[in-house]
């Protein structure tokens, strides 16, 4: 399969792109040092030159993230908001916008998100970052109604946070209780490909259960 990974930089978009990797397909992985992900120009020209080279493509993980939070809702600053609507929402308005196409090309292709929980039970000090998820769930849940009856699905999944060996290394009596392993998110994904595009299709997928 050609797999797209965006904001691809990171442990988990590291931990992503060896999973498709070790199992035989063609990963792209892009940061922000490759493709601006805020240009729409910019990130039409990457849907074209893999349509030019692969003619498809089966699998976008869209992985851009960021956080900012306050100490109370009065506290909260309206930059942060600025700031995360371009990481979390604006990305993905692009992105999707862009492979959207070359998705329904595919015979099994999947677009992915990863949320959190805040999403649906923010907290005081975290509404920017819990209403910029809600707006990123919105914007895939109307993907998947895109995609639905093709042979590709949007799919949410959500987590409390992620964890990966540095961060173990870094704070080795951290228990790091509900987190989910960016390996075990990595797998995650690859299942998704294990059933149909219609049951998987604009769904939310808890890892924390």
């Amino acid at each position: 399969m050609i797999i797209l990974v965006t904001g691809a930089g990171g442990p988990t978009g590291e931990a992503v792109s060896g999973y498709f990797r070790k199992n035989g397909h063609t990963v792209i992985a892009v940061d922000k040092e490759d493709v601006d992900l805020l240009d729409r120009t910019a990130v039409q020209g990457l849907a074209d030159r893999i349509e030019r080279e692969h003619g498809r493509v089966d699998g976008v993980v869209h992985l851009v993230g960021g956080w900012r939070g306050a100490g109370s809702f009065a506290e909260t600053s309206l930059d942060d908001w600025d700031l995360l609507h371009d990481l979390l929402i604006r990305t993905l308005q692009n992105v999707s916008l862009a492979f959207e196409p070359l998705l329904r090309r595919s015979d099994n292709g999947r677009f992915v998100i990863v949320s959190a929980k805040a999403a649906q039970t923010p907290s005081a000090g975290g509404a920017v970052y819990a209403a910029a998820k809600a707006a990123a769930e919105a914007w895939t849940l109307s993907l998947a109604d895109a995609l639905s009856g093709t042979g590709s699905a949007a799919t949410i999944l959500v987590v409390k946070a992620l964890v990966n060996d540095a961060m173990r290394a870094e704070r080795p009596d951290a228990k790091f209780a509900g987190f989910t392993d960016v390996h075990d998110l990595a797998e995650a994904i690859g299942g998704l490909y294990d059933r149909p595009a219609a049951e998987v299709n604009g769904t939310r997928l808890d890892l924390t259960a």
